[in-house]
């Protein structure tokens, strides 16, 4: 039972740990699917995630610091959206300059006003969100395996990683089972012919990334308001480029997102449990070589494992209208 007892307490941890992940992936996929490659994830989360603490530790409210995080994501993907859709500068250039921007301008505007080297002040506990217990998980967690699951894998978590697991079927649905589902992927394909039928491809694509804003917003929010409890210089630590590469790994489709997200996050938590441990022969790993292992363990899933992965047909191409 104790062995059963370790699995839950990983698997908790990893679903902790997936949830950043998980939000960008799903802002990428609405992005990509438009057509607009979005490497600007990281930069969107980084400025988000600095948002929401600066203002729970001004004000002490969470809810406050959320609002913040989708207002400054959402700011920064309309840059991306006039650089790349307006002015059809290339995508790639515009996310990278996203990425920048958000990196220097974090520490410096975290220095200016905290004077703590670019990091906030520690939060309270009001000025997080705190862990919710749904009905009756401490009366069910006495029952062996299913009560253990409920009261500590599903149970005790923050409301931002119930909407995270909550937005995979609403994007599922939305993509192909709605009429706004069917355009986006249709603008990501031929943006053409739907503007041949007298829809905006402007449009969609910048409903598309304002909803990447969004997502990104919550999980910059999730990061310092509710798995942690500040802000720490470039503490995203290159999550958002692990989102496009779950992205790749899952060929642009909601469901095999989420599986993929939380295999990355079982590895985030193997590796925390794996540090200091002996191996027989070898000794005890370097903490950096476990650190690293995650990524390595990435790298080698999508160049030995993705197969044939075929992204929208227009991605990464402006739109440029036939007069």
């Amino acid at each position: 039972m104790n062995f059963f007892s370790d699995i839950i307490l990983m698997l908790d941890s990893s679903v902790r740990l997936a949830v950043p992940i998980l939000l960008a992936a799903l802002a990428g996929l609405y992005s990509e699917r438009s057509g607009i490659v979005d490497i600007g994830l990281e930069g969107k989360m980084l400025g988000a995630a600095f948002a929401a603490a600066a203002v729970a530790a001004v004000t002490g409210s969470p809810w406050l610091g959320l609002l913040a995080a989708i207002a400054v994501s959402s700011f920064m993907a309309m840059i991306h959206a006039i650089a790349s859709i307006n002015m059809r500068g290339n995508q790639i250039i515009s996310g990278v300059a996203l990425n920048f921007l958000a990196l220097g301008a974090t520490v410096f505007v975290g220095h200016s006003w905290f004077k703590r080297g670019g990091s906030t002040p520690n939060l309270s506990t009001e000025a997080r969100f705190s862990p919710i217990e749904l009905p009756f998980a401490e009366q069910l967690g006495g029952i062996p395996i299913v009560g253990e699951i409920y009261e500590q894998l599903i149970s005790g978590h923050n409301l931002i990683v119930y909407v995270a697991f909550l937005a995979v079927p609403v994007t599922a649905w939305v993509l192909f089972r709605t009429r706004f589902g069917l355009r986006l992927r249709a603008v990501g394909e031929n943006p053409k012919a739907l503007d041949t039928a007298g829809i905006s491809v402007t449009r969609l694509r910048y409903q598309a990334l304002i909803i990447g804003g969004i997502l990104c917003g919550l999980a910059g929010a999730y990061l310092s308001t509710g798995q942690g409890a500040s802000f720490s210089d470039n503490m995203t630590a290159g999550r958002g480029f692990i989102a496009l590469a779950a992205l790749i790994f899952a060929k642009w489709k909601p469901v095999p997102v989420l599986w993929t997200c939380l295999l990355f996050g079982v590895l985030s938590a193997a590796q925390i449990r794996l540090q200091g441990v002996e191996f027989p022969l070898i000794g005890e790993v370097p903490v950096q070589a476990i650190q690293a292992l995650p990524y390595i363990l990435t790298v080698i899933l999508l160049a030995g494992f993705i197969g044939r992965s075929v992204a929208p047909k227009a991605v990464g191409q402006p739109y440029i209208k036939e007069r």
